[in-house]
């Protein structure tokens, strides 16, 4: 399965790729007429400066293969797609526990990084950035890598190519990987 690789070491924080995927899901899908919709487009992907590391983040779902977000919730909202491998999200079922942030990870990954940098921001704080409150029913929405597009919104906007989607290798039994 394809994944959104994330290469901290070239974000510039010019949050393009925010930009692109709040466009990317919004009834227009054009960016100045996003602008004017009655319910604000929503990104699902948010980029972190990390003062400590002098450097910006980008975080977003990663569609693990072993999902554990999915096993935790009690309402079923979430879902394995066993053709695509990308975890789906119903909204409709979502029941706002927030347990899947709380096994995410993505987020115990960079929540080890943060311990060692000495850096936590108020956002990381809350939900993990990684599946996002901020909408109108209050409950969650996260990455479904742009389903339909060849190329995720993000990927595609990030000028300096800190987002790169590509096929991944996980190595069973350990938490090692290869690109290819």
């Amino acid at each position: 399965m394809k994944e959104v690789i994330i290469l901290p070491e070239r974000c510039m924080g010019c949050r393009s790729c925010e930009v692109a995927c709040a466009v990317s899901h919004s009834k227009s899908r054009n960016l100045f007429s996003a602008l004017g919709e009655e319910t604000a487009p929503k990104k699902r992907i948010y980029v972190e400066y990390m003062p400590a590391l002098g450097a910006a983040v980008p975080i977003t779902c990663r569609h693990c293969d072993d999902a554990p977000c999915v096993s935790v919730c009690p309402a079923k909202a979430l879902s394995m797609d066993e053709d695509t491998g990308t975890v789906n999200h119903n909204i409709e079922r979502c029941v706002d526990c927030w347990k899947c942030s709380m096994v995410c990870t993505r987020f115990s990954s960079l929540y080890q990084l943060i311990l060692v940098s000495g850096c936590w921001t108020s956002s990381m704080s809350s939900n993990r950035e990684i599946i996002n409150r901020w909408t109108e029913e209050d409950t969650s929405r996260r990455c479904d890598l742009c389903e339909g597009r060849e190329l995720p919104a993000c990927v595609e906007a990030c000028p300096t190519h800190a987002l790169v989607f590509m096929e991944i290798k996980r190595q069973q039994g350990t938490n090692a990987f290869s690109f290819s």
